[in-house]
């Protein structure tokens, strides 16, 4: 798999890793064993960046995963914090990250955790010096090895790469979602920060799997949160309204390349655009961790191909979304 440099934190990763919400909760079901065959999927399949949160089941997540950490090497592991307690930014102290770090070490069973991220708090954090101050206090004291940020709007995105020490930013980013190509991934790449790009498929709309008929479980955020109704709908398909989503799928299907999925060919547009360090799609099971590794071995899309994507995205998406994150 091609390597990347992830930003500030001078570590290499391979272009596709794995996010590891799903084997946590709000996706359905998944139980222990099949979460951990997904994990050991990734990782014989080449994967060297898994991607998780202290929120994710309440620390389920962090827990599976290190359970695979004892036993892999090479292995770049990322988790978040913050939103485990009420959204002010008054809860964002050194105290409180100090505590929230030490149940993420216990969970992911390190010293040392590689990368630790803000979970999207609140706006005013990112202008805060305190914080970032804080943050430098975790490296100096040997519990973190770099720091980022994952953020729901662009604006947030640029004054967090204004700072010396964030290594990365993770953002919402697919062919459903393409505001960050305009100043995000330019700013980016000429500070030297890493971009890990979330939600790459959309919920699952980009996988090219769903139609107006599909349902999803009550425990699944893609039924309770369709409107915002528990947390940020950009969260949830990306914001798109499910049917529009579903209109742009089937206007990209006659562009795929040549026995590749539609969630291939959407991982591969991401895994082209300049200054994507590293894309972090979820799987329910090792053969979707075997489909989206796959996509880091298909050929560049061609100019006719990126542009259907970006006519696609002004036509249907850009009304809808494009100025709110």
């Amino acid at each position: 798999m091609e390597m990347r440099r992830l930003g500030r934190t001078g570590r290499d990763v391979g272009v596709v890793g794995l996010g590891a919400w799903q084997l946590g909760g709000d996706w359905g079901s998944v139980d222990e064993s099949d979460a951990l065959a997904v994990l050991h999927a990734a990782i014989d399949g080449g994967v060297t960046f898994i991607d998780t949160a202290d929120v994710y089941g309440d620390g389920r997540s962090e827990r599976l995963v290190g359970q695979v950490l004892k036993a892999s090497n090479g292995l770049t592991v990322a988790t978040k914090m913050g939103r485990r307690v009420e959204q002010v930014p008054e809860n964002y102290t050194l105290q409180n990250f100090r505590a929230w770090n030490d149940r993420s070490r216990q969970n992911l069973g390190v010293d040392t955790i590689d990368l630790v991220q803000l979970h999207c708090p609140p706006t005013p954090v990112y202008s805060d010096d305190e914080v970032f101050d804080a943050l430098d206090t975790l490296v100096d004291e040997g519990r973190i090895a770099s720091y980022g940020v994952s953020v729901e709007t662009c604006a947030e995105a640029l004054t967090a790469i204004a700072r010396p020490n964030v290594a990365s930013v993770q953002i919402i980013l697919n062919a459903l979602r393409l505001k960050p190509l305009d100043e995000v991934l330019p700013a980016a790449q000429a500070a030297g920060v890493g971009i890990i790009a979330r939600v790459p498929l959309a919920s699952g709309l980009l996988s090219g799997k769903y139609d107006e008929h599909t349902t999803f479980g009550d425990d699944d955020h893609r039924t309770y949160n369709r409107h915002g109704e528990a947390f940020d709908v950009g969260e949830t398909f990306s914001g798109v309204d499910f049917t529009t989503g579903l209109e742009a799928v089937r206007r990209l299907m006659p562009w795929l390349p040549a026995g590749a999925t539609m969630a291939q060919f959407a991982l591969r547009w991401i895994i082209d655009q300049p200054g994507v360090s590293v894309v972090i799609p979820g799987a329910r099971n090792p053969a979707q961790v075997a489909g989206n590794i796959s996509a880091a071995t298909l050929a560049s899309l061609t100019p006719d191909q990126l542009t259907a994507v970006q006519q696609t995205y002004d036509d249907l998406i850009r009304p809808q979304i494009h100025d709110r994150w």
